[in-house]
Order: C-alpha cells, then sequence, then structure tokens
C-alpha cells in the first residue's frame, strides 16, 4: 500500500528510505529469496544478558520467550529483543517524540483533530498482516530470513508500521496516523540501525468529497495529498524549496516521493501516494479513495537536530537526554565528547549463504553499540574460483575511551562466531 512507501525503510542520505523507494530501485533485480540457513537462524544468539521480564505493548503481554525461540525458523536475537518496549516516540523530552509531537501539532491545527493517532501498537505482527495486505508480492526481497526478523513461519517483528493500516481499515478508521518502532536486519553504519521508527498517515475520502470537485477521486487525493505534506514540510522546516518526483510503487498509483531543499542539499523526505483499489476493498471501503503517506523519524530527527550518528537515540548518557526538551524541536545538539575509533580487520573465503546481513547480526550481537561501522574494504577472487572478502570493523564507544583489552576481546568473539556460524574460511 501506499504507506508501505512510509514505512518499510532503508536511508537515502540520513536514513532508511521508505519501501516504496526500496521496492521501486529493486524491483527488477531482487525478486528471488536471500535466505539464511536454518543453523545459523538457531544458534545466533546475542552474547549479552537479556532480562526475561514481561513487557505489555498495545494490551498485548510479551515475554523473551514469546519473541527469541529455539527453533529453524526464528532468527531474532537477544539484543533485538532488549529494544523492544523502549519506545523512544513516547518520550516527551527524546528527539524523536518531540518530532512525533510536532507532526501531531501540525495534523490537530490543520484538521481539527480529525486524526486518529495510534503509537502504543503491538510490534508483533503476522506475515499476512506485515506482507500480503500491503501488496508486498510473494517474492519480494523483504519477505526473506535476510531482510526480516522472524519469530515463527507465519509472525515477524513488524517492518514497517503499515502491518497495522488493514485492521485499522477494517476497525472503521478513515483518518490515522500510526507511529511505532519498527525491526529490519541491516547494515552497521552511523544511519542505519536494526531498529527504527515510522510514522504514516492514511486519510480515505468518500465519492460526497470529490464529487463537486470537478475532478475524479484519484486526483482529488492526489491533490489534497500534496497540499498536506507541502504545510507538513513548511512546518517542520520552514519555507523550504520543495519538488514532487513521481515514482512507482505497487502499492500506490500515482505514487510520489517529497524532496526539500535542506542545507543545500535536496532531501528525500517521505514516500507517499494514492492508495491502490485492492487494499481499500480488502479493508471494506469499495466506493472510497485514499492517500498515505510514510516517512522515518531517525531521518528526520538528524537533520532537525544535527544528531550525527543513530546510535546516539538509543543513549541514556545525560549529556545526551538533557539536551532536549518537550516542544523544543530543532534544538542543535552539541557534542559532549569524541572518542577515538579502533579499526580491526577480518578477511575470509565467504560461501554461496553468505550474506553480509548474517556478518552484521554478529557483530551486534557480540559488540552491541560499541559497533559503528562494518564496511567491505576489500575483495577477490582467485583462479579457484574462490572469493575472499575483507571487512573493517570500526569500533567506538560514543561515552568512553575504549581500551585495547576489550576490542581485542570483541574482535576474537566476532572471529570466532562468524567461523562458526557462518561455516567461513578465514584468512
Amino acid at each position: 500500500m501506499a504507506a508501505a512507501a512510509l514505512t518499510f525503510a532503508h536511508q537515502i542520505l540520513l536514513s532508511k528510505p521508505s519501501f516504496f523507494l526500496h521496492s521501486a530501485k529493486t524491483r527488477n533485480s531482487l525478486t528471488t529469496f536471500v535466505s539464511v540457513s536454518a543453523p545459523f537462524r538457531r544458534r545466533h544468539k546475542s552474547t549479552q544478558t537479556v532480562a526475561s521480564s514481561l513487557l505489555e505493548l498495545g494490551g498485548v503481554q510479551i515475554s523473551k520467550q514469546d519473541v527469541v525461540k529455539d527453533e529453524p525458523t526464528n532468527n531474532v536475537p537477544d539484543l533485538i529483543f532488549t529494544k523492544i518496549g523502549l519506545q523512544l516516540h513516547r518520550r516527551d523530552n527524546h528527539p524523536l517524540g518531540i518530532l512525533k509531537n510536532a507532526i501531531y501539532e501540525y495534523f490537530d491545527t490543520n484538521y481539527n483533530n480529525q486524526f486518529q493517532k495510534f503509537d502504543d501498537l503491538c510490534p508483533i505482527v503476522s506475515t499476512k498482516e506485515n506482507f500480503d495486505e500491503v501488496l508486498v508480492p510473494a517474492d519480494h526481497v523483504s519477505r526473506s530470513y535476510n531482510d526480516t526478523y522472524y519469530i515463527d513461519a507465519e509472525t515477524v517483528l513488524r517492518c514497517h508500521t503499515s502491518a497495522h493500516q488493514a485492521t485499522l481499515l477494517r476497525k472503521g478508521y478513515t483518518n490515522f496516523l500510526v507511529t511505532g518502532d519498527v525491526y529490519r536486519r541491516d547494515s552497521i553504519d552511523s544511519t542505519h540501525y536494526p531498529v527504527f521508527h515510522q510514522m504514516e498517515g492514511v486519510r480515505v475520502f468518500s465519492p460526497s468529497d470529490w464529487n463537486d470537485s470537478g475532478n475524479d477521486g484519484t486526483l482529488y487525493a492526489a491533490n489534497d495529498l500534496k497540499a498536506c505534506l507541502e504545510g507538513l514540510a513548511r512546518h517542520l522546516f520552514g519555507a523550504v524549496e520543495m519538488r514532487w518526483v513521481d515514482s512507482y510503487f505497487p502499492f500506490t498509483n500515482p505514487s510520489f516521493e517529497l524532496e526539500i531543499y535542506f542545507q543545500e542539499k535536496w532531501l528525500e523526505v517521505l514516500g507517499c501516494g494514492v492508495m491502490e483499489q485492492e487494499i481499500l476493498k480488502r479493508g471494506g471501503k469499495t466506493d472510497n479513495v485514499a492517500w498515505a503517506f510514510g516517512l522515518g523519524l531517525e531521518r528526520l530527527a538528524m537533520v532537525l537536530f544535527d544528531i550525527p550518528d543513530i546510535r546516539l537515540f538509543w543513549s541514556t548518557d545525560k549529556r545526551f537526554t538533557s539536551q532536549f526538551t518537550k516542544g523544543q524541536l530543532g534544538i542543535k545538539f552539541k557534542p559532549f565528547s569524541k572518542y577515538p575509533p579502533c579499526y580491526k580487520d577480518m578477511s575470509f573465503w565467504i560461501n554461496d549463504s553468505f550474506t553480509e546481513n548474517n556478518l552484521c547480526e554478529i557483530v551486534r550481537g557480540v559488540a552491541g553499540d560499541l559497533a559503528e561501522e562494518v564496511q567491505l574494504i576489500d575483495n577477490f577472487t582467485n583462479k579457484k574460483g574462490m572469493t575472499s572478502h575483507c571487512y573493517r570493523i570500526t569500533y567506538r564507544s560514543m561515552e568512553r575511551s575504549l581500551t585495547d583489552e576489550e576490542i581485542n576481546e570483541l574482535q576474537w568473539n566476532v572471529r570466532d562466531q562468524v567461523q562458526s556460524q557462518m561455516n567461513v574460511e578465514l584468512r
């Protein structure tokens, strides 16, 4: 659906681009799954200690045993479970909460409180909700174990807030905003993290809304969508130059991307479009049209608050958290220190089942947020057809200097787990 655009994201410049964009740019090449071997899924659990306390989200009680299971189809590491329930977007003094509330303020003011708001929905959803009901193709790469955290074969940690769209439509909601933490296996660098936050908006129209406008329902919805989002961009960024880029997404027709000229460069703000009729029909709205948009909160917050590393959003250091105040959008982050990085290289012969996401999961499981970046710096294929990859792992704490002993222990643990879990030959 359109909203899958919004949310199922990777970053373009500063965070994950919307699932719309991801789909458009990969649809011709990503037609087969890149699966993770069952032994890897079973064995790969974090070395960090995890509390087994019971969580309650959206009226649903969740224990660690509900999410991290020792069975072939489960690929959720302990580290990911520790993020469930933290809900950074619900903290009024946190950059993500401040941004969320600023967007709420825009919709409340301009639409007379018509939009229902949901920000506490349970992140555990079915594959039907996460994929089928927003028309994600059966062979799309996003369904693979390499990209998505599966609890079991039919249950995942939501990849996008669009996973709740069909349910809300069936319940009769016609104007709503959904905000939440979403989960994707991903690379390690300053703008990517396996847990991030999204907001999507949906507005449904009836024939009585457009009959007297002189336009058909699709054009009426598209015009309303653009006017709404241009106003939102001005509310967040001020009087900026904007442009609309036509796009293609399987969930919307027509489809658009909104870009703004900010800090001397064009920044993609969100993906959006007029919802495919099939999604509305499945939601019991056969005579309606609707628009949907989606945006990544981290991407926009990094720009608005000058936050250079996505890991900082998870920091509990008072030197970070004390800098932000409820209702104060755009306070510029003041770096409190810059601790030195430590670089460690690792080379190995890859096999057919190797994926970089699997490597990053191992590094995160060992080093947690001390892993700043994992970068491929060299690769070659020898005369026997064997391919070697050399990765540089950057370790750095945002709160203190790391000792050589700490780094060496982390690196040896990474090497051991990469060799045993990924069945590669170290060089």
